[in-house]
């Protein structure tokens, strides 16, 4: 028998794939919780969410043959030490950006047409508030998208499916790649900040991204523009965009994610009315959930079996089969 440890809920459909082999036992505990060090001596593989996977938790699994992670990004796990000990790390591929695009239209239609704000007013009474003309429109606005993978890409079909003039910033697609989708390419955001309407966040969490977004880029931008993060808290500075908000340097913003999550009830943010928020939930709809999910136990099933799909695996140097990686 093989123990799988997931750390972190996820769609039943992967713990029924994993179960259903007849060969696998399936404990799982909830997000960060304390009591993995229990459960690692026999652990044979580790699907995780958010919870961080440390140097101290690797080498606790002696027995470890690969970490499935629930998502595409890995800053929150030692890749170092994996390789270290050749257990891969495998991500979901592209099963998320259907969503998480999806989520970015919809905080940008928050933010456009006051849907949180009408929404609270008409709740106390204020029906007038319609009087005020603060809606806006997405046709013929510029969205500057920072990062044009798969859910880059994703966001731009749909936001030029809205009319929008879409302009994209991405140091590793090509400008020919980009103008043949019918975008506009600009060679650094920053040149294109005080032309956008709406800067969407879609790069991964590194250090060169880290803080992407400060007080020099804020007031770069329009005073009537707005900044969208859906990607990984930290790469907009939440100090900075605090001021921009309060301040009135740009109108308003939407945050899917927080340097610190879940974010502490006090932070100064949460007290502004110009700022949308949702709880790191962008590739969580009952669908992409689902997707995750059996990617991971697939993931997991294959590995069991001395199998890895190479374009799934971060470190490739830990893959047992060399000629495999592709």
């Amino acid at each position: 028998m093989k123990k799988v440890l997931v750390l972190g809920k996820i769609h039943d459909s992967g713990i029924a794939l994993l179960r259903d082999t007849g060969e696998i036992v399936v404990k799982e505990l909830a997000e960060h919780s304390e009591d993995i060090f229990n459960e690692l001596s026999d652990t044979d593989a580790i699907i995780v969410r958010m919870t961080k996977i440390t140097r101290e938790i690797i080498e606790a699994a002696p027995h470890l043959k690969i970490v499935a992670r629930h998502g595409v990004g890995y800053e929150a796990v030692d890749i170092t030490a994996l390789s270290e000990f050749g257990v891969p790390l495998t991500i979901t591929g592209d099963v998320n950006s259907v969503a998480v695009s999806e989520h970015t239209l919809a905080l940008m239609l928050s933010l456009a047409k006051q849907t949180v704000v009408y929404d609270q007013a008409v709740r106390m009474g204020n029906f007038g508030i319609r009087d005020g003309f603060d809606s806006t429109e997405l046709s013929a606005k510029t969205i500057l998208l920072i990062g044009f993978g798969r859910i880059g890409k994703a966001t731009a079909v749909r936001a030029q499916g809205f009319g929008m003039r879409v302009m994209v910033a991405d140091p590793f697609v090509s400008r020919q790649n980009v103008e043949a989708e019918g975008y506009n390419y600009v060679t650094d955001f920053r040149y294109a900040l005080e032309e956008a309407d709406y800067v969407c966040i879609h790069v991964p969490k590194r250090p060169e991204t880290e803080n992407l977004i400060s007080a020099e880029e804020l007031k770069l931008m329009k005073e009537s523009a707005y900044v969208i993060n859906v990607s990984r808290g930290g790469i907009v500075n939440e100090a900075a965009l605090f001021i921009a908000l309060n301040e009135g340097w740009i109108a308003g913003a939407a945050l899917d994610v927080f340097e610190l999550e879940p974010p502490n009830l006090d932070n100064p943010l949460l007290k502004l009315k110009n700022i949308v928020v949702s709880p790191h939930c962008g590739a969580f709809t009952e669908e992409c959930a689902q997707r995750m999910a059996m990617a991971c136990a697939q993931a997991v099933v294959s590995a069991f079996e001395g199998n890895f799909d190479p374009q799934l695996v971060v470190n490739k140097e830990t893959l047992p089969d060399k000629s495999a990686r592709g």
